[in-house]
């Protein structure tokens, strides 16, 4: 008996030695895209302890594969563990992902090499001397130009010891990983959400600019959020907020998965989130805008929008109505400049209820969003011809209700309610100073109060016309009408023909030569008739005729709109510019290059100006191609989804928008909506 213990001793002690001789890594399974193993932290395994196992992807350059939630594309990692009775394993514990931005998709992922932990219980049955045998199926998808699915089997087999051993090979492996893997929140997190768009916020100590660069939120499940959209990140007080951009549709309880932050080091940490959604995102600033806030700053749009580009061809009807009041009444003035507000106001009225209908049914829909429809765009510039048409003496309407302003051109109420309709489809193309944080905040607010900040903006945009309705001696100044009224209203045709040409102009980058022969041929098929309108009406033939007419060129014309929405739309080039992508932006970035972006379109008439009086300029070029600045163009002309998430990503609903990065800068700088050339150098000079 005394041998017998000296030898199992003898055998103890000789533990350590023997150890190394089992393998803790298997076979590998290897492919010219990816090599996998399966990996244990330990040499030898203790009865009722636990190890750590893992799938280890050593992943060929240029290729990937995929975190628990893939992104736009992909499928994550599988692993299933054959293990002894009694032995149990968690699921997989999933190491912090990166962004891989391809093409148009952005996919969360591993490069490089990555490795995938379970943590296995052993049996307290085993005893020291036994061996535990692990096997394992597994399956990955490695992608770079092509996808491809790999699969492999696996088999490990440890020593049962006294105690745990921990493995020379795959032990660093393991403490390498604790590195990547998510902790636990250390900051108090909340969650808003609205459609469209959420806020994710962390309150603590350490949430400053000095420690946090940069953050992004993977969630846990696909489906949530628009993965290529950016997350704005605002650091202030103590307080982190990321603004994070909904799929349509979408309305999270919850905020779950992993978020990412880095310093100005690039050293990273990752941590798990769990926050409830308890009321509306929260602004890009980090600060919530209130109604009252709101309300205020589209009083002010409203008002400031009169003085927009958009609008100009709209005074050519106020100046006629205006003339049509020198010297009436104060009844008739007040009744004139109630009916235009009015106009005004059902008109917002109508396009914020829409917007709030096409946003509850998931359509991520913003102001302007019918400018995005080559038929409205059609539509518009035929209007707006006829307009012209009446103030030449074309035609006229007797007390027939007809489009826009030929309503206008025979004046009263109806006349005056119509203009104030027609101005306001003219301003939609623009966003004023002010406008762009209250209709931010308004489409992330309940509908009741997402329609009270457009009714504000209505007051703002009727209000000076509304004052006649309150001072209606105001209308004393304006000159006695008379014979110079008619000489007025021609002229005043001329920037009705020119708004009809500007929009052939916006259909043509929309819709190609095609959308031109399309909307031009409804424009001729629309004056003929109202040309054979004023024939009849001249010759005092029958009414019926002339209405006739009408609507059988308004039906011809109204048949040509489905072509539109078919034809392809014009390749748009502008010299020194490159179209914007979000994969782009962040290629860019990481090479260290500052980057501009410039958000607009085409039936923008502000957007219009501010490339010609500032971003055209000599002196920005200069600055554009000596700081090695890259120009890249979001052409929201014909409403791309991706275009859209990224302007409600930075609270705004609508073009223009400039950014610009400076090397290295974690957040961009966000330029004013109408530009001067000393604005954008200024701005430039951060680079």
């Amino acid at each position: 008996m005394k041998r017998l213990a000296t030898l199992l001793l003898g055998l103890t002690l000789a533990v350590p030695a023997w150890i190394p001789a089992w393998a803790n890594e298997s076979r590998p399974v290897a492919s010219p895209r990816a090599t996998a193993t399966l990996v244990t932290d330990a040499a030898a395994v203790a009865p009722g302890e636990t190890f750590r196992a893992g799938l280890r992807l050593r992943l060929a350059p240029g290729w990937h594969s995929y975190w628990r939630n893939a992104g736009d594309a992909g499928a994550a990692p599988e692993l299933a563990l054959d293990l002894p009775q009694g032995a149990t394993a968690t699921p997989i514990a999933w190491p912090a992902p990166e962004r891989i931005p391809y093409g148009p998709l952005v996919n969360f992922g591993y490069t490089g090499e990555v490795l995938l932990p379970v943590t296995v219980a052993v049996p307290a049955t085993l005893a020291p001397g036994d061996l535990m045998t692990l096997r394992a199926e597994a399956t990955w998808l490695v992608c770079a130009d092509v996808c491809i699915p790999e699969e492999g089997r696996f088999e490990l087999t440890l020593p049962v010891a006294p105690a745990r051993f921990e493995s020379p090979v795959g032990a660093p492996l393991f403490e390498a990983l604790d590195a990547r893997l998510p902790r636990p929140l250390p900051w108090a997190a909340r969650a808003g959400a609205g459609p469209g768009r959420a806020s994710l916020t962390l309150a603590g100590t350490g949430l400053d600019a000095a420690s946090v660069r940069e953050a992004f939120f993977f969630p846990a499940e696909p489906g949530l959020l628009d993965n290529t959209a950016p997350q704005p990140l605002t650091l202030r007080d103590g307080t982190l907020s990321l603004g994070l951009t909904l799929l349509p549709d979408v309305a999270p309880a919850a905020l779950e998965g992993t978020l990412v932050l880095r310093d100005g080091g690039g050293q990273q940490a990752a941590f798990n989130i769990s926050a409830a959604v308890a009321g509306p995102a929260e602004a890009p600033d980090g600060a919530t805008t209130t109604l009252w806030q709101a309300v205020l700053l589209a009083l002010a749009g409203g008002l400031i929008l009169n003085l927009m580009p958009c609008v100009f061809p709209v005074l050519a009807m106020k100046a006629m109505a205006l003339a049509r009041l020198g010297g009436a009444g104060r009844g008739e003035i007040r009744l004139h400049a109630a009916a235009y507000t009015a106009g005004v106001l059902v008109s917002f009225a109508a396009i914020g209820g829409l917007l709030v209908a096409l946003r509850a049914a998931g359509v991520a829909a913003g102001w302007g969003f019918q400018f995005t429809q080559p038929a409205f765009v059609a539509g518009m510039a035929w209007l707006v011809l006829a307009v012209g048409l009446n103030l030449s003496g074309v035609f006229a309407f007797g007390r027939t209700v007809g489009a826009g302003q030929a309503v206008a051109g025979r004046g009263g109420p109806l006349g005056a309610f119509a203009t104030g309709g027609l101005a306001v489809l003219l301003a939609t193309p623009c966003t004023a100073p002010f406008m762009a944080a209250a209709l931010g905040a308004a489409l992330v607010m309940p509908p009741a109060a997402t329609m009270a900040v457009f009714l504000a903006l209505g007051v703002g945009l009727a209000a000076p016309y509304a004052l006649l309705g309150l001072a209606p001696g105001l209308a004393r100044a304006l000159p006695r009408p008379g014979a110079w009224m008619e000489r007025l209203r021609q002229a005043l045709a001329f920037p009705m023909y020119a708004t009809a040409a500007w929009l052939i102009w916006v259909l043509a980058l929309q819709a190609g030569p095609d959308g031109v022969l399309f909307g031009l041929a409804g424009a001729v098929v629309l004056a003929a008739g109202l040309w054979g309108l004023g024939l009849v009406q001249r010759a005092g033939g029958p009414r019926l005729a002339g209405v006739a007419a009408t609507g059988l060129a308004v039906l011809v014309a109204l048949a040509l709109l489905p072509q539109l929405a078919t034809a392809p739309a014009a390749a748009a080039a502008e010299p020194g510019a490159e179209a914007w992508s979000e994969a782009r932006v962040a290629e860019l970035r990481a090479a260290g290059r500052p980057v501009f972006v410039n958000a607009t379109a085409a039936w923008c008439i502000t957007c219009q100006v501010n490339d010609r009086v500032a971003l055209r300029a000599d002196a920005v070029q200069r600055a554009f191609a000596d700081r090695g600045i890259a120009y890249l163009k979001a052409d929201w002309t014909r409403g791309d989804p991706a275009i859209g998430a990224m302007l409600r990503a930075h609270g705004r609903d609508g073009v223009p928008l400039y950014l610009f990065w400076a090397p290295g800068a974690a957040e961009p700088v966000v330029l004013p909506q109408i530009l001067t050339e000393g604005q954008v150098l200024a701005a430039l000079s951060l680079g």
